[in-house]
């Protein structure tokens, strides 16, 4: 039996490449992807790699992540490449990393955090305080978060 993978390409769209075994589900729950929005979405997990021993893919069609987006991903999968594919050729890579401000994606862990108070209408936002490992500061509160602990 051939140990070859068949996956096919898509015409336009974006590549999440190098994404940690397991962590394919969570990077699609980052980016709000919950497979009603009508677009084809491909996901491996779980194959060899040379680079990770074990990895996921994530192909969507039809849809170029924003830098934003392409940074958020950090948040699950720091290790991942992103491709963007125009007419069946990839027209820009990028390697992910931590955003110096990430608002509205995540709850701050602190339940005392005006963020988490049911009737305030404030938009948790979170700063960069260290890159190497990624550190966060919650902008209204002060607690320190790492990128594991936002999810």
């Amino acid at each position: 039996m051939s140990r070859e993978l068949i996956v096919s390409k898509i015409e336009n769209g974006t590549v999440i490449d190098h994404i940690p075994a397991g962590r394919a589900l969570a990077v699609l729950r980052v980016l709000g992807i919950t497979g009603k929005e009508g677009v084809r979405v491909a996901l491996v997990m779980n194959v060899e790699s040379g680079k990770l021993g074990r990895k996921d893919i994530v192909k969507i069609e039809g849809r170029e992540l924003t830098p934003e987006e392409v940074n958020i991903i950090s948040a699950v999968a720091p290790t991942a490449t992103i491709n963007i594919i125009r007419n069946f050729e990839v027209v820009k890579k990028f390697k992910v990393s931590p955003p110096e401000v990430i608002k509205g994606r995540f709850r701050c862990k602190n339940p005392t955090c005006i963020t988490n108070a049911p009737r305030e209408p404030v938009e948790p936002t979170f700063y960069l305080v260290r890159r190497e490992p990624p550190l966060f500061i919650c902008a209204y509160c002060g607690r320190y978060h790492e990128l594991s602990d936002l999810l």
